[in-house]
C-alpha cells in the first residue's frame, strides 16, 4: 500500500510534460527536457546568437510567424519557446507585464526590451548584451541593434525579465 501511495505522490509531482509558472499574474508554460536557465549568460548568448543566425534578414510581416515573415512579437515568442523551452505570450500588450521589470542599467541578456513607437504602437526585442538587442526591424527584418541609436533610444518603454 505505501509503494502505491509512493507511486502516485511521485506521478501527480513529477508526471508531467510541462509545469506552469506564474508570475506576477501570468502563467508561463515550461518544457522541462529543454529548459535553460536564463541566468546561465553565456549559454542565452550562445543560443540567441543561433537564432539569429537562423532568422538574420527574415523579412517583417505583421502577424507573421514563420521564415517567410514574422513580426517582432512573433520573433520574441519563438525564440523564447525554441531556445529556451519557454512559453510566453505571443503579442507585445501581453508581454510587456510578463516577468518582472528590470532597469535598464540592470539589463541582462535574454530580457526583453520594449519601446513606444507610436500613439499605441509597441515594438519588442531581445537584450544581447553590449548594448544591443535582436529583434524584427520593418526595414531590414531580423537584426541587431544598438539601444542608442537615435530611433530607439527616444522610444525606449522598458524592460522585462522573464526569470531569473
Amino acid at each position: 500500500m505505501q509503494r502505491w501511495a509512493l507511486c502516485l505522490i511521485i506521478l501527480v509531482f513529477f508526471g508531467c510534460a510541462t509545469a506552469p509558472l506564474v508570475k506576477h499574474g501570468t502563467t508561463i508554460k515550461i518544457r522541462h527536457s529543454s529548459v535553460v536557465r536564463l541566468s546561465d549568460t553565456p549559454r542565452v548568448h550562445a543560443l540567441l546568437t543561433a537564432q539569429y543566425a537562423e532568422w538574420r534578414g527574415t523579412r517583417y510581416r505583421m502577424g507573421g510567424n514563420g521564415k517567410r515573415g514574422v513580426d517582432c512579437s512573433g520573433f520574441v515568442h519563438l525564440t523564447y519557446r525554441d531556445k529556451f523551452g519557454i512559453r510566453i505570450p505571443r503579442t507585445t500588450r501581453l508581454l510587456a507585464n510578463t516577468g518582472r521589470p528590470v532597469r535598464r542599467g540592470a539589463l541582462r541578456i535574454g530580457d526583453l526590451v520594449l519601446f513606444k513607437t507610436g500613439l499605441t504602437q509597441r515594438h519588442v526585442g531581445i537584450y544581447m548584451g553590449r548594448n544591443t538587442f535582436l529583434h524584427v526591424s520593418t526595414r531590414k527584418g531580423v537584426t541587431l541593434t544598438p539601444l542608442d541609436q537615435y530611433y530607439w533610444k527616444k522610444r525606449y518603454w522598458t524592460a522585462r525579465r522573464i526569470r531569473d
